[in-house]
């Protein structure tokens, strides 16, 4: 990221105060790089004919560290409503989805609300501009059957097996995200209660109920670790689900693994892990669970968030409806 001391602010901010993830704050970041970037060669390039006021270096086709140093900042703070209209034209242009552009657009939003709050501005000049219309996306979800596919793969007779199907059968149990379920520790599960401890986005906590499968699976999974750590000094005893060197498992691996077991299970690859989350919701409301109980179990801050799986479930009642009354269907489809 160019160096500016306000968007430097500004992520420290998202990450210390806020709580963001570091892959979150990294991604407003990324956001804020390619703003600042549009901006120094709007302002500074040879389109514009003049005679590069900042320092624009023509042989490179950028500008020079001390044209950055020196207006990054004056120029984030001379924006106005145009220039940030000006500015989701040219990621029309480029033909970013609507989903990247309103992401952008509210990285932009969130930015200039903080300036304004730190007294860098006297007003916003994004909160007037809305956010494009998206396309209604139906999250993906995993039909029972498919489920039990991917949850049979992993081989229960080694110790990796054995935590790779308790991963599984724990995301599915509990629609807990895969960042929340590498950050479990041995203490966080209660075997005894059937719940599980879980930690979410922005440092808040919340307690699951975890299915009877889902523990038997990290009990048999425990037992092997347990072996493992005795022969290995180095085995953090704290973690729950470790890596071969016995140390906490990251998100990337979990991720690579489930692609390994999709493919076994004869499975789209593109199937993700967020994809067992939304089948776990989905499969909840298909069985009479209210709303606001799913809410909860996913962690979810608004209910509007949980509310695109009640789409799902309606659409699947249609669904169903169609194939059993083909009759019905046929007659409505004349009048």
């Amino acid at each position: 990221m160019k160096e500016c001391a306000m968007t430097q602010e500004f992520i420290s901010y998202l990450k210390f105060e806020k709580h963001f993830s570091e892959h979150t704050a990294k991604c407003y970041g990324a956001d804020l790089e390619q703003f600042t970037d549009w901006l120094l060669k709007r302002t500074s390039g040879p389109e514009t004919g003049q005679d590069s006021p900042i320092g624009w270096n023509p042989d490179t086709g950028t500008a020079t560290a001390t044209a950055v140093q020196t207006s990054v900042e004056q120029l984030i703070l001379q924006v106005d409503t145009e220039v940030v209209r000006a500015f989701m034209a040219f990621l029309n242009e480029q033909h970013y989805s609507k989903s990247t552009t309103a992401r952008k657009l509210a990285t932009l939003r969130s930015f200039y609300k903080f300036l304004v709050r730190r007294n860098y501005l006297n007003s916003n000049p994004v909160i007037t501009i809305k956010t494009p219309k998206q396309d209604k996306k139906l999250p993906r979800y995993l039909e029972y059957e498919e489920v039990q596919r991917l949850l049979n793969s992993p081989p229960a007779d080694t110790w990796l097996g054995a935590r790779d199907r308790a991963i599984l059968e724990t995301l599915y149990s509990t629609g807990m995200r895969v960042s929340e379920i590498v950050a479990l520790n041995m203490d966080d599960v209660d075997f005894l209660g059937e719940v599980i401890h879980i930690r979410g986005k922005g440092k808040k906590e919340r307690i699951s109920p975890i299915g009877s499968s889902a523990l038997q699976a990290i009990q048999r999974y425990i037992e092997f670790r347990n072996k493992r750590m005795q022969h290995d000094s180095d085995f953090d005893s704290r973690v729950l689900f470790a890596n071969k060197h016995g140390h906490r498992l990251s998100t990337r691996s979990v991720r690579r693994k489930m692609d390994k077991y999709l493919r076994e299970a004869g499975l789209d690859p593109a199937i993700s892990p967020h994809t067992l989350r939304h089948s776990f919701a989905t499969h909840m409301l298909n069985n009479g669970a209210d709303l606001r109980s799913v809410q909860e179990l996913l962690g979810h801050q608004s209910l509007s968030t949980t509310q695109i799986y009640t789409h799902v479930t309606t659409s699947k009642m249609k669904e169903v409806y169609d194939q059993a009354h083909p009759r019905d269907h046929m007659e409505s489809s004349f009048e």
